[in-house]
């Protein structure tokens, strides 16, 4: 094996890069194809979230085959929040081989010393914003739609790289029935009656701008205090509401209001993994025409989001939009679905979960670190 590491920002390399996850993962049944048009939307410099970062992408090759890929990033906006030197790494992928892994990390790393990081955090995909962590349990099952999924061999190559963990994200897999469960049935109509003023509807897909404005509003707040976030730029939250406009499903994005206050929001998706899984990462006419086939047939959903506003929260209003979601995805037929991410130490959601909706943590994504 004559491994070297090259430049992947154009070209061959660039396409290689993107194409690389095809070659790791042909023989993984529970691997989703991304769509290649995104991941290098994604990747572009021209992209809002790299208006405050920088990447370096590097592919290992083994003689003229790739074998493996990585992206160093710095993102700005982070280190100043939290008043810090980190760098990241993401979009890794590699053969079962360290030697691999270990010049793919060593070419990040180096670059991120460059640039004056002082310690490595990822996967990030870029940030906690897009998809990130690394599974290191349950392997068994495809992952819902915008959650990463990988070999277990990763894990070694993390350890043998010297990372280790520095947070872990659960997910939590539940079942639907025909109606909302008794305790959250109970909890939603003691808020209802309490909260005069509360009021939760779809968001408007004729007035989505104007929603957008109110998911901002509530999202930077609601998720200041989280671990590893970071607030979203106005750019890029205009940019994830044009990823994800058309495939919202309004009756699963639900705003709550205290008056004409904003308060909080929670959005769930269809699984669209199914599509994603027929497409194999482009949108030939015939791919779209088994899409199409494959998206009437879902039945599962994730709840990718749920944030209060500081100023409104232990009042219980997380209830009354766990409730309404739920009564939408069981008028819709899905059988089952997934919570997640939820940081590790996240105690009241993670029992809220697991005792209102008698759901079980079932996944775990990590989030590495390394010290420079």
């Amino acid at each position: 094996m004559s491994l070297n590491v090259v430049d992947a920002e154009s070209g061959r390399a660039h396409r290689d890069f993107i194409g690389l996850p095809w070659a790791v993962n042909r023989d993984d049944p529970y691997w989703v194809p991304p769509l290649k048009k995104e991941v290098a939307k994604l990747l572009s410099p021209k992209h809002p979230f790299f208006l405050h970062a920088e990447r370096k992408l590097f592919l290992a090759m083994d003689g003229s085959r790739p074998v493996g890929r990585i992206a160093a990033i710095v993102n700005h906006n982070h280190n100043k929040f939290h008043d810090e030197k980190a760098g990241f790494f993401g979009f890794f992928e590699a053969f079962p081989e360290p030697r691999i892994s270990s010049i793919l990390f060593a070419a990040a790393e180096g670059w991120l010393r460059g640039k004056g990081a002082e310690f490595v955090l990822g996967p990030m995909n870029p940030s906690t914003n897009e998809e990130c962590g690394l599974l290191v349990d349950n392997f068994m099952s495809p992952p819902f739609v915008m959650m990463t999924y990988n070999p277990p061999y990763y894990m070694d190559l993390l350890a043998d790289a010297g990372y280790a963990k520095a947070k872990d994200l659960y997910a939590y897999s539940f079942n639907t029935s025909r109606t909302i469960p008794p305790r959250l049935e109970k909890l939603t109509k003691r808020i209802e009656r309490r909260e005069k003023d509360l009021v939760t509807r779809p968001v408007d897909m004729k007035h989505f701008l104007r929603e957008i404005e109110v998911v901002k509003t509530i999202y930077n707040d609601a998720w200041e205090k989280n671990w590893g976030f970071v607030p979203m730029t106005d750019a890029e939250m205009d940019q994830m509401a044009r990823d994800l406009k058309p495939i919202i499903v309004p009756e699963l994005t639900i705003l709550a209001f205290i008056g004409e206050e904003p308060a909080g929001f929670i959005m769930s998706l269809p699984d669209y993994n199914q599509v994603l899984k027929v497409l194999n990462g482009r949108m030939t006419p015939w791919g779209i025409l088994r899409a199409m086939r494959a998206a009437k047939r879902i039945r599962t959903g994730r709840c990718i989001t749920l944030g209060v506003r500081e100023k409104f929260r232990k009042r219980g209003l997380e209830a009354p939009l766990f409730a309404a979601t739920l009564r939408a995805g069981i008028e819709k037929g899905y059988r089952y679905g997934e919570f997640s991410w939820i940081l590790e130490d996240n105690t009241l959601v993670n029992e809220t979960i697991a005792k209102v909706f008698s759901a079980t943590h079932y996944k775990t994504y990590r989030i590495y670190r390394k010290n420079l």
